[in-house]
């Protein structure tokens, strides 16, 4: 994919104006309190490294409350042997991606850090699978959520995975092994977009660590490409005829560039400025809305893949620093 998104230059300028309905903290806000007094204990269950074929990593399969009370799993890793609680990252996934199997998380423990790992409800797909039923929904399949309840903002589907994201950094604080003020979140593509809305949502935050995130800007994101998981309301609102107004207006509740101007915790973002994915530009808009300490990563030669392995140092240096101040 040729470079197909503003300049540069332009992009770094680019600050649209954001389509935020009035009652966007409201929302938020019941949203979030209705599901706390929902939630209960969450459970750490150890699983043997005869299990995982992990001898020096410590495993938890984790279930907690997310959304309504709704039970959300996940696994907690950190490395054998440490002291004390330990910095904590709490990773969301991409889309169509599930939390997979312990041995695929194994980077931040090796670091250091603890990391939990969120399944996405009614998610996961090849080499992700998922364990997290959705029960407004439908157990994990591999495609199809974008369009989820979007006739009402309280209905759709990133309502509930955006609140189970910050019942997750809960769920981490909960944990005796977990420093509940060193706690990160991190994430790229549907992951980034997760990650974005629960830096917003949440506080006291150490760092928040923002790849390519899905749904900001999304009006433009929808003008601009027709890869999905985009492509997915474009064919809904084939059949829609005169509800794009509707639409627009539920996913203004979801939309990053908005909870960007909220989100305060020190960011690290990135970028491929071939991505026809998450367009540049929507990227862009949420990172220059956002209203913490930040700085972003530009990869000028890369698509949706962004830095890989090299931003992943990247994040493991600035995380490093992070949990030493």
């Amino acid at each position: 994919m040729p470079h197909f998104d503003l300049p540069l230059d332009e992009l770094e300028r680019f600050r649209p104006e954001r389509e935020e309905p009035a009652d966007f903290d409201a929302f938020w806000s019941a949203t979030l309190a209705e599901s706390r007094e929902l939630a209960w204990r969450p459970r750490f269950d150890a699983v043997a490294p005869g299990d995982t074929g992990l001898d020096g990593v410590l495993v938890d399969d984790v279930t907690f409350a997310g959304f309504e009370g709704h039970q959300v799993r996940g696994w907690l890793l950190r490395r054998r042997g440490l002291d004390g609680p330990v910095p904590c990252v709490v990773q969301y996934i991409g889309y169509n991606s599930g939390r997979g199997l312990a041995h695929q998380h194994t980077l931040l423990p090796s670091a250091g850090s603890a990391v939990l790992v969120m399944d996405a409800r009614g998610q996961g797909s090849g080499a992700y699978p998922g364990s997290t039923t959705d029960p407004i929904g439908s157990a994990p399949h591999a495609s199809g959520r974008v369009s989820d309840g979007i006739e009402n903002p309280s209905d759709y589907y990133y309502r509930r995975v955006f609140t189970d994201a910050v019942l997750a950094i809960d769920a981490a604080r909960a944990h005796p092994d977990v420093d509940p003020d060193r706690i990160s979140v991190w994430g790229g593509s549907q992951g980034g977009g997760i990650a974005l809305a629960a830096a917003a949502l949440s506080t006291g935050l150490c760092a928040a660590f923002i790849d390519f995130p899905f749904l900001s800007a999304v009006r433009r994101a929808v003008s601009l490409t027709d890869a999905p998981p985009y492509a997915e309301l474009v064919t809904y609102l084939q059949t829609r005829r005169g509800e794009e107004e509707d639409v627009f207006r539920t996913l203004s509740y979801m939309d990053g560039v908005n909870f960007a101007a909220r989100a305060t915790a020190p960011a690290l973002f990135s970028v491929g400025l071939r991505d026809a994915v998450c367009p540049p530009s929507t990227v862009f808009a949420a990172y220059n809305h956002y209203a913490g300490e930040k700085s972003i990563r530009v990869y000028p030669f890369n698509g949706h893949e962004g830095g890989g392995p090299v931003h992943q140092r990247e994040i493991l240096q600035e995380l490093a620093r992070r949990n030493r101040a």
